[in-house]
């Protein structure tokens, strides 16, 4: 987690050198920095099962979005702060994210355990990555609630996580009349919203059980898309969906999580494995989303046809996260 942290921030920071006559480095930074940022994702949501038992982990994936929620929205403010009150040149905003990435990152570098099971590192990191990954693969097979909720995740992330890089582009298309500054507004509502959308939805869980809220989710996600598609032309339609976002985006995220660690094997030692393969069935599902995204704007030339592909995938993972067998933890 270390090694990816820091491989993320110091690419960060790098970027304060972005040179638009040399594009490739420039890109290379951003690479980089997506490979630590995701890279060191796998190993903190690992260590959830290793630190929460089974009926407080619903409460502590929680508390972790809210806070990282509220962490980037202050981190937003102060670089706005420092570009529009102090006129800063905005290379220095990469140096304060990842001066801010380094610093936080200490406090769970110097609390959570390390290495509980007392693996011994051995064989080809890079090569034993990939067969840790096809042995999980083969794992989940003999295991019908995690294969079935994997697959619902997988399908409805694609929706989750299509509208979280989308979600800006569409309103500068889409929307009449709408500024920057409202777009920065929104991205901020989104952020606090999810903070309260998070508690929300760990404590709905807590009264209907993980797999209803995650369906309660999904049935706001699918109103949502649809409402947009029929009715948001303006700023203030946009807001209104916006604080919607955010109240689902935290719940959902936050509940997906602490929903897999739950559904793990009790007798396994693999923690980093497992989520590293939730990680890929996640990112697969930003390849594919973005890219029908992208297809369908291209074939129909509105953004706003897209839509539909997203109902499409909220509606498909409901109907497979109603197939998911019954199970103490999460039912």
């Amino acid at each position: 987690m270390q090694f990816f942290c820091y491989l993320g921030s110091i690419s960060c920071a790098s970027l304060f050198f972005f040179d638009s006559a040399h594009i490739g480095l420039g890109l290379l930074s951003v690479m980089f920095a997506s490979i630590g940022f995701n890279g060191s994702l796998v190993f903190y949501n690992a260590f959830l099962p290793e630190i929460a038992e089974p009926k407080d982990q619903d409460k502590v994936s929680a508390r972790g979005f809210a806070m990282g929620y509220i962490g980037s929205s202050v981190l937003l403010i102060i670089n706005l702060v420092m570009l529009k009150a102090f006129d800063v040149n905005i290379r220095w905003c990469f140096v304060t994210v990842a001066v801010w990435w380094i610093a936080f990152a200490q406090i769970p570098f110097y609390i959570l355990p390390n290495n509980v099971f007392a693996h011994k590192p051995k064989g080809n990191f890079i090569f034993k990555g990939f067969k840790e990954i096809l042995k999980v693969l083969k794992e989940i097979q003999t295991i019908p609630r995690l294969k079935r909720f994997l697959s619902s995740f997988f399908i409805y992330s694609m929706g989750v996580q299509t509208i979280m890089l989308m979600a800006v582009l569409f309103a500068k298309n889409e929307i009449v009349g709408l500024k920057d500054t409202d777009l920065i507004i929104s991205i901020l509502l989104i952020q606090f919203v999810g903070v309260l959308g998070a508690y929300l939805f760990s404590k709905l869980s807590s009264l209907i059980g993980n797999l209803k809220a995650i369906g309660v989710a999904l049935f706001i996600w699918i109103l949502i898309c649809v409402g947009t598609y029929l009715f948001v032309y303006t700023p203030v339609h946009f807001y209104i969906i916006a604080g919607s976002v955010g109240l689902v985006m935290g719940g959902i995220q936050s509940l997906s999580r602490s929903t897999y660690s739950k559904l793990l094997p009790s007798e396994t030692e693999d923690n980093a494995s497992y989520f590293a393969f939730y990680d890929v069935c996640e990112k697969v599902g930003i390849v594919i989303g973005t890219f029908m995204f992208g297809f369908i704007q291209g074939f129909t030339g509105s953004m706003r046809s897209s839509i539909l592909a997203l109902i499409a995938y909220f509606i498909v993972g409901f109907i497979l996260l109603l197939t998911i067998p019954k199970s103490k933890n999460i039912q």
